[in-house]
């Protein structure tokens, strides 16, 4: 099918699992944040699991077509996966610095980072027992996670990068056994730190996807519209993707007016295309939906679009969350009809 659609990986939470506006008056944890959950800790599972079965029905009834789990148990894309590792410090925290300027509390890496249990694999499980659809799950990659903490262990950041590298890879290896037709690794810190992505970020990443058993994404993009309000006319970082073994690569268009003829570069790569603004409350049309898409279309071959939103819905109020990705979902009709 062409222009099948998907979300990035995030959709919103409802307001009586999580603390929504704690949640956005903080940039993402990198930390665990345990105090974000309004649910006592012994029902803290069971309220996730429901409120998961919610984010994947919504997302079946908007038509979407490959189905995650809206990261619904996670504080923030990465720090659930981030703080199961080994060789962090969790409790004493040290401090870097965000691309829009604040400080922000990190893991300290203390000792040889592993991956010392399965995180993300029972989810898996859970999205594949509720839906019969394809199914997609998001680790955040290496590059990143070695961004978002303090080195006080390895010579340098890119060893760190190199065992965050491994510990994804046995994620992905059982993840791919749990059933996951899509892993896709999010990199936003590649876009944020060009010059030092050009120095280890696509080795590091390249190690974590290294002998992947199906197929598998990479997202890059400008950060939540919640948080980042400004975004550049281009990536920083991007033709360098061509050489990541990922077989895609997920971008944002929409907010940035991005000019679309740099995809050029990924001619090799099914491209997830970002056509969702989301910093603007309102509902896009699905005609304004159809024409982002239709200004990818020269640049790359209709088959190898999956049409998503810019970024992650996790900040969206619940009904513009819904609307917004019902409309994607009619965008790409409208162009699939007209392709047919």
């Amino acid at each position: 099918m062409l222009f099948p659609t998907s979300l990035v990986g995030s959709y919103c939470q409802p307001d009586w699992l999580i603390n929504r506006a704690k949640l956005a008056g903080q940039y993402p944890p990198r930390t665990r944040a345990k105090e974000l959950w309004r649910i006592a800790p012994e029902f803290l599972k069971e309220a996730q699991d429901d409120a998961t079965r919610i984010a994947i029905r919504e997302q079946e009834e908007a038509g979407l077509d490959i189905i995650t789990d809206g990261e619904i148990r996670r504080e923030s894309y990465s720090n659930r996966f981030a703080t199961a590792l080994d060789g962090l410090d969790l409790n004493n925290h040290g401090m870097v610095k965000t691309r829009s300027g604040s400080m922000v509390p990190v893991p300290r890496i203390t000792g040889k980072i592993s991956r010392k249990a399965a995180v993300e694999v029972e989810g898996v499980k859970f999205l594949k027992a509720h839906t019969d659809r394809m199914v997609k799950v998001t680790l955040p990659g290496p590059f990143t996670m070695s961004q978002q903490a303090v080195n006080e262990h390895y010579p340098n950041l890119a060893e760190a990068a190199m065992d965050y590298a491994a510990a994804i890879r046995e994620e992905i290896a059982e993840l791919f056994e749990a059933g996951a037709d899509v892993v896709q690794l999010d990199e936003p810190w590649m876009q944020a730190r060009p010059e030092i992505a050009e120095d280890y970020g696509l080795d590091a990443l390249n190690a974590a996807l290294e002998g992947a058993a199906g197929t598998t994404a990479v997202h890059i993009c400008f950060g939540y519209a919640a948080m980042t309000k400004d975004r550049p006319e281009g990536y920083s970082f991007l033709p360098q993707f061509k050489d990541c073994h990922c077989n895609q690569v997920s971008i944002e268009t929409a907010q940035s007016n991005l000019d679309t003829s740099v995809l050029e570069h990924l001619r090799s790569k099914k491209i997830i295309l970002g056509v969702l603004d989301l910093k603007d409350p309102n509902v896009e049309s699905a005609e304004l939906v159809a024409s982002r898409i239709r200004r990818a279309l020269p640049h790359v071959d209709a088959e190898n679009v999956i049409v998503a939103p810019d970024c992650g819905l996790k900040y969206l109020p619940r009904d513009v969350a819904f609307g917004k990705m019902k409309a994607m979902a009619d965008g790409a009709a409208i162009v699939r009809s007209e392709m047919s």
